[in-house]
C-alpha cells in the first residue's frame, strides 16, 4: 500500500512587500497633472490596458485607484502571466494582499494558476497555505500546478489531505491526481495509488465522464499496464477522439503496433462524426514504423495529405521517422528537405534514422549541419548522434561529442547518455575503459547501463565482467529475463554449460520466461507474423522445405550453421533443426514464396539479429537476387548480394 502523510504547511518562501509607496510603481510625469477626478474609478482603464497587454501603466494606474475590484485584480494577474513576468506578478500579489483580497478564493486561484505558468511552484503553494478558504477551485489548481511541476507524490500527499478532511472532488480533481500519479520518475511506486484513485472514481460514480476516463487509460498506458487501458477503455460508454487516440497510442508505445492499427481501423468505422487528430496520426504512423509495414505507411500518409494534416510538425517528423524505419531512408530525408519549419524534434528524426541505418559519418554531419543553423542540440539530438557512432564503431568521434556536451553546450549527460558511451566502447572491444566510465558516473548507472555492458560482453564473451553486469542487473531487474538469458549466452559460447543449467534453474525459480523471437513481414498490404519454432503455423511445412533447401544449398557453398545460440547442450544436427526455426529465417522464406520477382523483403525482429540469422539471410540474398532489410531490435541490415550493410559490425 502506497504510504501517506499529512502535508506540512510550507514556510513563507516570498518576502511580499507590504503596501507602501516603494512597492507601487511610481505613476508618470502625464498622470502626475491629471486631476483627481480622473483617479476617482480608474478600473474601467486598468482592464482596458491589462487586455491590450500594457501591464507596466496598468501598474501605474493601480497606484491611484483606492478601490480595485476583483475583475481588476484577475486581469491583472492574468496580463502578468501572459507577459510571462515574475516581478510584475509580485508587485500585483502585494497590492491584491494590501488591498484585503488575500483570502478570496476565486483570486487565489488565479495566483495559484499564474505562479504556476511562471514556473514558480513554491510561491503557487505559499498561496495555496495562506488561503483559509479553499474551494474545490482552489484544490485543483493547486493539484494541477504541482502536477505540471513534476511533483506528483506532493499533489498526491495534498489529496489524500483533502479526502481524509471531508473535501469533494468533481471531475477536474479526478483528472489532475490521475496525471500526477505519472507526473514523477517514481511511476511503480505510485500505480497503486493510481488503482485507488481508479476506485474512488467507480464509488462516486464519474465512470461516466469520457475526459476522466481517457485519463485513467493514459495512466494505465504509462505504467505498461496494457490490459487495464483496454478494460477501461471497452468500459467507456461514450468515446471521443482523445479517448481513441490515447488506447492507440497505449499499443504503439507498449509494444502491440499490430493491435494499434487494428483499433484505429476500428475508431475509422465507428466515428463517423469526428476524424483522427494529429495525435492519432503519429501514434498511427509509429506503429507503421514499428511493424516496418510501409504499404501501410503509404495508405496513412496519403490519409494525412487529404486531411491536410501534413503541416503539423508533430505529423510530419513522425512520417519521417516512419519512412526511414520501414528501410526507405532516401523519401525520409525528401521528407526533410520540404520540411517548410524544422525544429530540433525534426533535425533529431533524422540524425537517428541514419544512425539506425548505420551511416555514422553522415548522422555527425547533420548534427554539425543542425548547430551551425543556430538550432541548439537537446538532450535528445545527443542520443542520437552517439547512438549513431555506436552503430558505426566511431569511437574517437563519439567521444569528442560526449566530451562536447558540458564544454560546450551545457548539458549534463544523464543515464541515457552514459549508456550510449558504454555501448560505443563495449561494441568495439574497449571494454576495460567502459567500465571505467560507469565507476566515474555522478549518477547511479542503472539498467540501461548496465544492460549496455552486458549486451557487449555477450558479443565478446568476456564471462567475468559479463557477471559482474548481470549480478547487478539481477538486483535492478529481477524480473527482467532477458539479463539471464544474455548472462546465459556469455556461459554457452563459453561451453560453461553448468553454468548455463544454473542460469536456467534461477529464470524457473523466479517463474520468468525468455522472450521469444518474434518477427513480421507486410505482404500486400497484410502483416505477418512468425514465432521461433512456429509449429502451428500454417505455412510451417513450405517454409521449412524452402529453408531446408536453400541450407543444403548454402552448405555447399561453405555456410556452416551458427548454433551457439542454442542454449542447450545437444548434437549438432539437433541444434542446427532449433536455429533453422528462428522467426526471422521463417519470415524471409515467406517472402520470397509470396512477393514477386526482385521485390524488396522487408522484416522487423524483436530482438537482436542472431548470427546465424545473419549469415543465413546474406547467403540468401546472393543465391535468390533479392534485397532484403530486416530492422532488429537496434538497428537495420541492408542485405544484398551476400554482404550486409552493417559490415558485420552489430
Amino acid at each position: 500500500m502506497w504510504a501517506f502523510q499529512t502535508p506540512q504547511t510550507f514556510q513563507n518562501h516570498i518576502s511580499l512587500p507590504k503596501k507602501q509607496f516603494s512597492c507601487r510603481v511610481p505613476p508618470i510625469s502625464k498622470l502626475q497633472q491629471q486631476t483627481s477626478v480622473i483617479y476617482a474609478n480608474s478600473n474601467h482603464l486598468i482592464q482596458s490596458l491589462c487586455k491590450k497587454g500594457d501591464l507596466k501603466q496598468a501598474l501605474q494606474l493601480l497606484s491611484h485607484e483606492p478601490n480595485p475590484t476583483q475583475q481588476t485584480y484577475e486581469l491583472l494577474i492574468l496580463s502578468s502571466a501572459q507577459i510571462n513576468s515574475l516581478s510584475d506578478a509580485r508587485i500585483v500579489h502585494s497590492n491584491l494582499i494590501n488591498d484585503g483580497f488575500d483570502d478570496d478564493p476565486f483570486l487565489a486561484t488565479k495566483l495559484i494558476n499564474m505562479y504556476s505558468e511562471l514556473d514558480a511552484i513554491d510561491e503557487a503553494r505559499h498561496v495555496f497555505d495562506k488561503t483559509r478558504k479553499k474551494t474545490i477551485y482552489v484544490w485543483n489548481a493547486i493539484f494541477r500546478a504541482l502536477t505540471l511541476a513534476g511533483l506528483g507524490i506532493e499533489s498526491l500527499n495534498l489529496y489524500r489531505w483533502m479526502n481524509n478532511n471531508g473535501g469533494p472532488s468533481d471531475r477536474f480533481t479526478y483528472t489532475y491526481v490521475l496525471k500526477a500519479c505519472v507526473a514523477t520518475e517514481s511511476l511503480v511506486s505510485l500505480l497503486q495509488k493510481g488503482k485507488e484513485i481508479h476506485c474512488q472514481i467507480l464509488r462516486n460514480g464519474f465512470e461516466s465522464h469520457v475526459h476522466i476516463m481517457t485519463t485513467l487509460v493514459d495512466m494505465y498506458a504509462r505504467f505498461g499496464w496494457v490490459s487495464y487501458a483496454r478494460f477501461v477503455f471497452d468500459k467507456m460508454p461514450v468515446k471521443n477522439v482523445v479517448s481513441w487516440s490515447a488506447m492507440i497510442a497505449c499499443f504503439a508505445k507498449n509494444g502491440s503496433p499490430f493491435e494499434s492499427l487494428e483499433l484505429f481501423r476500428d475508431m475509422m468505422k465507428d466515428t463517423r462524426d469526428s476524424f483522427p487528430n494529429s495525435v492519432t496520426m503519429v501514434s498511427v504512423l509509429q506503429a507503421c514504423a514499428a511493424l516496418a509495414a510501409v504499404e501501410q505507411g503509404r495508405l496513412i500518409h496519403g490519409y494525412i495529405l487529404r486531411r491536410g494534416l501534413d503541416s503539423i510538425l508533430p505529423v510530419t517528423s513522425a512520417l519521417l521517422i516512419m519512412y526511414a524505419r520501414c528501410g526507405d531512408l532516401k523519401l525520409a530525408q525528401r521528407i526533410f528537405d520540404q520540411m517548410e519549419k524544422r525544429d530540433v524534434i525534426s533535425w533529431n528524426s533524422l540524425i537517428s534514422s541514419y544512425g539506425i541505418h548505420g551511416f555514422g559519418k553522415k548522422a555527425i554531419h547533420i548534427f554539425n549541419n543542425m548547430i551551425s543553423l543556430g538550432i541548439s542540440p537537446s538532450p535528445i539530438s545527443f542520443v542520437s548522434v552517439l547512438g549513431a557512432c555506436s552503430h558505426e564503431g566511431l569511437v574517437e568521434e563519439g567521444r569528442s561529442l560526449f566530451n562536447s556536451m558540458v564544454k560546450e553546450h551545457r548539458i549534463f549527460p544523464t543515464v541515457e547518455h552514459y549508456a550510449c558511451m558504454v555501448d560505443l566502447l563495449g561494441r568495439a572491444n574497449q571494454l576495460e575503459e567502459a567500465e571505467k566510465i560507469i565507476q566515474d558516473m555522478r549518477i547511479e548507472p542503472g539498467p540501461k547501463v548496465w544492460g549496455s555492458l552486458l549486451g557487449s560482453c555477450r558479443i565478446h564473451c568476456d564471462v567475468e565482467l559479463g557477471e559482474k553486469a548481470s549480478f547487478k542487473l539481477f538486483e535492478l531487474e529481477p524480473t527482467n529475463a532477458g539479463n539471464y538469458v544474455l548472462l546465459a549466452d556469455i556461459y554457452a559460447e563459453a561451453k560453461m554449460w553448468d553454468e548455463v543449467k544454473r542460469v536456467k534453474k534461477l529464470l524457473e525459480a523466479r517463474g520468468l520466461k525468455k522472450v521469444p523471437g518474434r518477427s513480421w513481414i507486410e505482404v500486400r498490404r497484410k502483416i505477418y507474423s512468425f514465432v521461433s519454432v512456429d509449429e502451428f503455423n500454417p505455412h510451417i511445412e513450405q517454409l521449412h522445405a524452402l529453408l531446408l533447401k536453400l541450407s543444403t544449398e548454402m552448405k555447399e557453398k561453405g555456410y556452416i550453421p551458427e548454433t551457439k545460440v542454442v542454449l542447450y547442450d545437444l548434437d549438432v544436427e539437433e541444434k542446427e533443426r532449433i536455429v533453422l526455426g528462428h522467426s526471422e529465417k521463417l519470415a524471409v522464406a515467406f517472402g520470397l514464396i509470396n512477393s514477386s520477382k526482385g521485390e524488396t523483403i522487408r522484416i522487423t525482429k524483436n530482438l537482436r539479429l542472431c548470427e546465424d540469422c545473419h549469415s543465413v539471410t546474406k547467403f540468401i540474398s546472393k543465391f535468390t537476387s533479392r534485397e532484403i532489410l530486416v530492422r532488429d531490435v537496434n538497428r537495420f541490415h541492408h542485405f544484398r548480394d551476400g554482404v550486409c550493410s552493417c559490415g558485420d559490425y552489430w
